[in-house]
């Protein structure tokens, strides 16, 4: 294991690749899987899920909660929350560390329980925008102490069960504002209806991605507009199998890109809800191709990368990927619509721009994106603020500057744990 003060070198590719990459499972589809199975009225199998550090906090703090989950083949045999506990007076922890999923999607489970559960994490997560979330919790009957934070530590107050019914919310900071609600909904007595107010939703997809597992497990989902409703009804889903993380091969099909080569990723879904899939519509821009077929997708670059415009306010975590492989581009480039990245597990905008400037782009913050202007690169100790995808843009710089040092690169292990190895043998 490494601490915050080791370092990994980025591997620089000798020339066009040729590689067959599988990466582990979807961690947006984990646990919301984990959160659905524990809403349940009998048992989950959850097949092929993300085995890392975020998914196993969502395990933990669904256990915490009174769901129990054992490992089988292939994935976790997830039991439904319990009827309460033994000792309801006393307060349970539920461990957060820096995933926003857990943070979010959980306290609307502890408001079901008995009991009150103290909800904290990592330094980071305190740091993070929950506020619009929990004033729509108590909207909705939930009895929540923070001291007026608005942000971890806070204690919720689990009555047996949750009003539920109408409800206002501004999701603009983070779509997971909205799907907690959702995937809360069918559990509370008068189910939910969110009218969402402020700001534009970040991440589209991510909301098409909560309503089609709701689905799944035996919701009724529908919307008008700005209005979300999901009815009250006993959830159920014997069997989930987890699709492949299409935002974890994104590194993947950027090296196909910045190396003029060829990158084959087994399991690529046909259809599905993941923000990722947009990389297949960006590929051709930047120059590329992609082939999807039964076996997955085969990416192939050009070896030349043009400037480009890009709005990637429904696919914003795809953004340091993207940001890292434009400043190899052959002309300046643009990054709109994602003021939103500003709080995730890092200020992702400053960052980026912090760290490629230091490696010689000039890439420089908008208030909603990044301006990059390719220049000569060089060699440096890339800092990535304990966030993983800052990891993997990283690595992409690396395939071509010689010198990339990472920072703290078991901070990948949030989504993708053998991230590192992979990585080197996709360069053979």
């Amino acid at each position: 294991m490494t601490d915050a003060h080791d370092t990994w070198t980025a591997p620089v590719a000798e020339g066009p690749l040729d590689a067959d990459i599988r990466v582990p499972g979807s961690k947006s589809i984990t646990n919301r899987a984990y959160v659905l199975a524990a809403l349940a009225s009998a048992p989950t199998r959850v097949r092929t899920p993300l085995d890392s550090r975020d998914a196993r906090l969502m395990l933990g703090a669904i256990y915490a909660l009174g769901a129990h989950s054992q490992g089988s083949i292939g994935g976790y045999l997830v039991h439904p929350l319990g009827p309460g506990r033994v000792h309801p007076e006393e307060t349970v922890r539920v461990e957060l560390g820096n995933a926003g999923t857990v943070a979010r999607f959980t306290p609307a489970l502890a408001a079901l329980g008995t009991g009150p559960a103290l909800f904290d994490g990592d330094e980071a997560i305190r740091r993070r925008p929950i506020g619009p979330l929990l004033k729509a919790l108590r909207g909705l009957g939930a009895r929540i102490d923070d001291d007026r934070r608005e942000a971890p530590p806070f204690t919720v107050h689990g009555e047996g069960g949750l009003r539920g019914g109408k409800v206002d919310l501004d999701s603009s900071a983070s779509s997971q504002f909205l799907s907690a609600l959702l995937l809360a909904g069918p559990s509370f007595q008068q189910g939910v209806t969110v009218r969402l107010v402020g700001g534009a939703v970040p991440s589209e997809p991510h909301i098409a991605m909560t309503s089609e597992m709701l689905r799944r497990f035996g919701a009724t989902v529908d919307r008008e507009g700005a209005e979300f409703h999901v009815a009250p009804t006993r959830l159920s889903c014997p069997e989930y199998v987890v699709e492949p993380d299409l935002s974890t091969a994104a590194p993947f099909v950027a090296a196909a890109v910045a190396t003029g080569g060829t990158v084959r990723i087994a399991g690529w879904p046909q259809r599905t809800t993941q923000p990722g899939d947009w990389l297949r519509s960006l590929l051709p821009v930047l120059g590329a191709t992609a082939e999807l077929d039964a076996g997955g997708l085969t990416v192939s670059g050009s070896g030349t990368i043009p400037g480009v415009e890009l709005d990637l306010h429904d696919v914003g975590e795809l953004t340091p990927v993207i940001a890292a492989l434009l400043c190899l581009a052959e002309g300046p480039s643009i990054i709109s619509g994602v003021a939103h990245l500003r709080g995730h597990e890092t200020d992702r905008l400053t960052a980026l721009a912090t760290e490629l400037s230091s490696l010689g782009a000039d890439v420089r913050e908008t208030e909603d994106g990044l301006r990059i202007t390719p220049a000569p690169l060089h060699g440096g100790k890339f800092h990535t603020y304990d966030d993983h995808r800052l990891v993997m843009a990283a690595a992409v710089l690396g395939l071509r500057v010689e010198g990339v040092e990472v920072e703290n690169p078991e901070t990948v292990g949030k989504t993708f744990p053998g991230f590192a190895e992979a990585w080197t043998s996709m360069l053979g």
